[in-house]
Formats: structure tokens, sequence, C-alpha cells
């Protein structure tokens, strides 16, 4: 009986302090809808609400991460809930440690402007920060944050970093080595030993790599490997730091095991899909050879190739090793699951705010409906790469299912219109400014249009050009441009002016060809008092004339990027024949190469390797004005010298001309490093050296060498090059400094 009066006591009690709600009310809720929040209720206007249903409200209110503090009251029928919002971050800063760099803000701290104040993710941002700062080999880093309320309502949140001391490593020490050179373990490991210099570009600064550390005994296993040492054992290092000096001694314990070679090499495809002799030729492992990891896994990435090349998109290709430790011989087996073949269902453009769609597909190798192919996704990236248009293309693969995939093509632009501004200085010339206005992809319609101007204190030049690489989305391109240049010698001036126009086609992906006319007409002024008949003024070398030529030529680029490619090769040759009628009848020919290698994966870093190489000649049919002859100097030969400055001369009366050369042959190596990725600042390392004459190319030899800059600005790539002369000789015009933009590296 007292159980049932407790019970409803409890009921008449609860029931007392119930009310029917007429309305709802909220105050101070910014981040949340009201729509959301009554959403959100268990109960409606109108309903019977007691103190615990509020209470149940309130929670789930707090639980959404917005609020410092929630409650509710009745006010007559009408029930308010009342907030106190997180303040919302509007300015997030770094002290002491990359303080400029955003995208350290994104990666690394993750605390965005707008997001709501969150201790939680503010410490968790701490541990991230110095757990960054570890990986670089520094330890006893200390992070605190900074929060001030500003005027506006929000909060700045500046993290304060205090960077501890970097571990120079200064002896590490291999155990259990013979078969190979301990010294070889450098080219692959992050963590050595310290050198004397190691500040010195090419020496080991010895700095400790924390994040590295862990994977530094499976690269030297790899790099044993590679050398057929598949039993060998490396154990994780041993480190003994002193922290009184922040210094470091290591060890490795090696157990080397024997060289296995080569016994047989299988193949087995779970399904047939190609005959194993075709498999068999291109793989670069041979029997009765010792045993390469390295290879082998290129082995395994040529035949995924090949196969994923039939349309086979989900091949998978497991290698396996089956050791006989008897005889140390290892058999290697390449099982192929090639899965069923896949067609391309859609292609997916995203990104291009500016350049048409179709400027975008016409470059792709694969479309809906076309069967998928590794190396057409491959050539498809590359060709958007080459355009120059993008800063950054990605190509993935969305599937479907087992036999249809989408392809979601994703591009940043870049931009391609700019103002190209370059110079120099001269002891003859002087200043010399270049300026244009040009547009790789006018309007996003892929079309290149420019105008440019050039002066100096002795010459002026201007030009207009216009060209389309696809006319009509076909795989003819077409140009056309007209130019007008004035150069003033001490007694004399040079008019020239003329116009170009001509056809191109692309043959295949790597190669095109092209045809062009050209028509130039070429004058000379005299200042007062000059005497033509004076030997110093041979008139052979002062004739007005007229050039009409044609032009053929082949380009081969496979390279991955137009302005800064990391693999690939170009090779072009040209072949011009003037004395179409027009006075000038010669026949002249150039050809380029160059070859780009990234080295990321050998210095950890992204390092561009260049070797450019050029090779002109020309060949006198009756007349070859001294225009048409070749020179040397300045970027695109050898730097360190003026422009155009290195070329035979003659002597008359003690006066000593230019008079240009009949072949000549240039080339460089350059190496290119990040500076301030962030800015897209790269510093170039280069030597130049080049060759010149008229009977034989190497009459005239001389070098240059420096650094530069390479920036990827707002307004357009710049480089910036410092040279030094090499091999200078008497009468020389040398030049230390020139800068132009718009230029592909």
């Amino acid at each position: 009986m007292r159980i049932f009066l407790a019970i409803l006591f409890l009921l008449l009690t609860t029931h007392s302090f119930a009310t029917v709600i007429k309305s709802i009310e909220y105050n101070g809720m910014v981040h949340m809808s009201e729509p959301v929040a009554l959403r959100m209720l268990e109960f409606s206007v109108g309903d019977d609400v007691d103190e615990m249903m509020i209470n149940k409200a309130i929670k789930k209110y707090f639980e959404q991460g917005y609020f410092n503090d929630a409650w509710a009251e009745i006010k007559g029928t009408t029930l308010v809930f009342y907030f106190k919002e997180k303040a919302v971050i509007s300015q997030v800063e770094l002290k002491g440690w990359k303080e400029d760099e955003e995208d350290i803000k994104e990666s690394v701290v993750q605390i965005k402007k707008g997001s709501l104040y969150n201790e939680r993710k503010l410490e968790d941002a701490k541990k991230r920060i110095i757990s960054a700062i570890n990986a670089k080999g520094k330890i006893d880093s200390v992070v605190e944050v900074e929060t001030e309320y500003l005027a506006n309502g929000s909060m700045k949140v500046t993290f304060l970093v205090s960077e501890g001391e970097e571990i120079t490593i200064e002896n590490l020490k291999y155990s259990g080595v013979s078969g190979l050179e301990s010294d070889g373990f450098d080219s692959v490991i992050a963590n050595k030993e310290h050198e004397w210099m190691g500040w010195f570009w090419g020496r080991n600064d010895g700095k400790m790599s924390l994040g590295d550390l862990e994977y530094d005994n499976l690269r030297i296993r790899d790099y044993y490997m590679q050398y057929g040492y598949l039993d060998s054992k490396v154990d994780a290092p041993f480190v003994r730091v002193n922290f009184n000096h922040y210094t470091a001694d290591m060890s490795y314990q090696i157990e080397e095991g024997a060289v296995y070679s080569i016994s047989g090499i299988s193949i087995e495809q779970m399904k047939k899909v190609i005959g194993d002799e075709k498999i068999r030729e291109i793989i670069t492992l041979k029997e009765g050879e010792v045993f390469n990891i390295k290879t082998f896994r290129e082995d395994a990435e040529k035949i995924k190739t090949l196969i994923a090349d039939m349309s086979y998109a989900y091949v998978q290709v497991v290698p396996d090793l089956k050791k006989n430790k008897e005889n140390n011989t290892v058999e290697v087996v390449f099982r192929i699951t090639p899965g069923d073949k896949v067609k391309v269902r859609d292609v997916v453009i995203s990104g291009n705010t500016r350049t048409l769609d179709r400027i975008v597909r016409r470059e792709l190798y694969l479309g809906p409906g076309d069967m998928y192919s590794l190396t057409d996704l491959k050539d498809s990236r590359n060709s958007l790469g080459r355009l120059g248009f993008f800063d950054g293309t990605t190509i993935e693969e969305k599937r479907i299912d087992n036999q249809t995939m989408d392809l979601i093509v994703k591009v940043k632009e870049a931009p391609t219109g700019n103002i190209q501004v370059g110079g120099g200085y001269g002891s003859y010339g002087g200043l010399l400014v270049s300026i244009g206005v040009n547009d790789r992809n006018i309007w996003g319609s892929g079309i290149d249009v420019g105008v440019q101007a050039e002066k100096s204190e002795t010459s002026q030049n201007y030009s207009f050009n216009i060209s389309n690489p696809r006319l009509n989305d076909s795989d003819f391109s077409g140009n056309f441009s007209i130019f007008k240049s004035v150069y003033e010698y001490n007694d004399y001036t040079v008019f020239s002016d003329g116009v170009n126009l001509g056809l191109g086609h692309r043959f295949s992906r790597y190669i095109t060809g092209y045809l062009g006319y050209g028509y130039s007409k070429n004058a000379y002024t005299f200042k007062d008092n000059i005497d033509l008949n004076n030997t110093y003024y041979d008139a052979y070398y002062f004739e007005d004339y007229s050039k009409s030529s044609v032009t053929v030529s082949a380009k081969f680029d496979n390279t991955d990027d137009y302005y800064l490619p990391r693999e690939g090769l170009t090779l072009s040759q040209s072949f011009e024949k003037s004395g179409i009628g027009g006075d000038a009848d010669f026949m002249k020919s150039r050809t380029t190469f160059g070859k780009f290698n990234g080295l990321e994966e050998y210095f950890d870093f992204d390092a561009i390797f260049r070797y450019k190489a050029r090779f002109n000649g020309v060949v006198d049919n009756g007349y070859i004005p001294l225009a048409e002859k070749f020179y040397m100097g300045g970027i695109g030969s050898v730097r360190g010298y003026q422009s155009y400055s290195l070329s035979p001369t003659i002597t008359t009366d003690g006066v000593v001309r230019r008079v240009g050369g009949n072949m000549t042959f240039s080339n460089s190596a350059e190496m290119s490093f990040p500076l301030v990725p962030a800015a897209k600042m790269r510093l170039v390392s280069f030597v130049d050296w080049g060759f010149i004459g008229d009977t034989s190319v190497d009459e005239i030899s001389r070098g240059g060498y420096g650094l530069g800059l390479e920036w990827f600005s707002p307004v357009g790539p710049i480089q910036l090059m410092f040279a030094n002369p090499l091999n200078e000789q008497p009468g020389d015009k040398t030049a230390n400094f020139e800068f132009t933009m718009g230029q592909r590296f």
C-alpha cells in the first residue's frame, strides 16, 4: 500500500511541474538555425513539457559543440533557451616557427579561421607542431597557446613556439658489414654521420631526422637486397644522445647472410590474357644473375603496365620469391590476376574556372566509351602538363564496378596571361628593357596572343604574334607574327621589318611538324660624313637586302610539364631555306636537345637535373647577310657574356667588328632546388659552355657558371641569373646579371 502511495505521489508531483508550451524562443544562438534547433526537440508547441524534457533538450544542444553554456526558463507559456556560444577563431598565427608558411597552418596546425574555440583541438595542434619539429631532429621543443578576444567578439589564437635543439650525429658505426662497403649506405639513409664542412652542399651535416630514424634500417636492408642479400637482417639503430651537447652516437647491428642468384623466372597468370613470351620480353632480370630487388619491383611495374594497357585496369601483379637456402638461389615468381576488362564510362572535368572544357578534353587520350589504358592515362596527364595552363593536374580513377570506371580530371588554373619583363646591362648597349603582354590561353581558348617591345640605348624591337596549337580542335596548328626592329651602331643603323606565318601538324603524341614562310626587309642608314668607299666601310657588309625563306621543322617532346619538367626529353630539328625570292640565299639548320630528370627519390627533396644543348649551322648558297649568321652569349647560350657578343671578328683599319659565325654549339648543365616552396621559388646552379666559328665550330670557346633564381611569381615565371665568365679573353664583353620573364625554365 505504501509503495502504491509513493508512486501516486511521484506522478502527481511530476504532473504538477508540467506546463503547456505555446511558444519557444532562442536567445544567443548564432551557429545553429532555429528550424534545425526545433527539429532536435522531442516535443513541440502545444505539448506538456516538464523539467526532465527540458534538461534532455539542453544536453542535446550542448553536445553539438557550439556552446560554452546553455540553460532554459519558462516565462508563462513561453519556453526560452539561452546560449553562450564559443568564440569564433578569426586569426591563427605562428610565432617562432614557420611564421609565414600558410601550408604549415593547413597541414600541421589544422585550426582554420572561422572554427570555434576548442581547447582539446588546440592541444592536439600543439602535439602536431612538436611532432613536426621532432621529425627534423630537434628535441625539447615547447609550444604554448596565447588567446586574445578581439573587439568584434572573435578570438585570435597564437602558437608561441620555442624550437628545441638539433641533434648532430657525431659517430655512426656498422657492425657485421663485410660483403658491401658501408659508405654506400649513405645513398639511402637519412641519418648520416657529420662530415667536416658538413654545411657545404654535397656534404653531410649530421643532423638527425627522428621521423626517418625508424625507416633507415629498412632502407639499409633494401640496399642489401639490391645486391642479392635476401637473408640480411638490420636491427633498429642503437642511439646514445648526449643532452649536454646535443650530439649522438649511433650503431647498427647487421647480419648480411649469403648472396642469392636467380635460378629461374616463373609467370603465373590466374587468367591467360597474354602470351608468357610477351611478358618475358620486358623482364630485365636474367637467370644466373645476382638478384636485385629494385629491378624486381621495376619488372613487376612493367608487367602491370603491359596488362593494364590491355584494358585490365584492376590488374594485380604479386611478386614472390622462392628461396633455396642450400645452394643460395631464388626462383622469381610473378603472379598475375588481371581481373576484368574495364571501360571508361565518363570523364568529368573539374577546377577549370577559365579554360574551356574542350581545351582539356582534346588533350586526353581516354574518353567516354574507351577501353582503359594505363599508358594513355599517364600520357594524358603529361599532355595537360605540357600546355602550361595549370599549376597541377591529377586524374583520379573512380571505380563504378568491375568493368566500368569514371575518370575525374582535376586541374588547378595557372596564370597564363602575364606581363613579360626582361633586361640586362652591357657596356655597349647600356640598359636593356624588354616588356610584353602575352596570354598563352586567352579567354581560356588555348590561343596564344602576344605583343612585345624591347628597347635599349642602341636598339628597338617590336612584335605581335598569334598562334593556335589546335586549329578547330584538330591536329593542325597555325601561327602569324609581324615584327619591326632598329639596331644602332656607332656610325650606322639597321632597320628590319617582316612577317612570318606557318602551319603545323601533330603526327603523334610526342611528334609535331611545322612548315612556315617568312619575309623580311633590312636596310641601313648612315650618319653624316660617311664615305662608303673607305675600306673600313666595306659595302658588302652594308647592302640593303630582303629575305624570303621557307622553314621545315620537327619536334619530339614527351616532358611532363611546360615550365618545370621533371621527366622526359625534347628534341627539335629545323631547316630554313632562303632564296625563294629576295636577296639572301642560304640554308640554315638548328638543332636543340633537352633532358630532364627529377631527383627526389635520390635526394628526398624536389631536385631537378637538366641538360640542354643547341647546334646551329648555315651554308652559303649565294649570300649570307651578317644578321643571318650566328652569335652567342646571354641566356639561351653562354651566360656570363653579353647577348650576341661572342662571334668571329674582322679587323679593318684597327677596328674590330663582329661578323657572326657559320656554326655554333652550346650546352648547359643545371641543378634546380626548392628554395621557398610556399612561394614557388627555386635556386638553380648552372655551367654553360659554347663554341662558335666559321670553318670549324671550335674557333672560339667560352663558358660561364653561376647561380640563378627561378620564381613562379603572380605575374608569370621569372628568372634572375648571376653569372661569371669562363675562359675570358681580352676584348670580350661580359655580363654578370640578366633576367627574363615568361620563359620556361
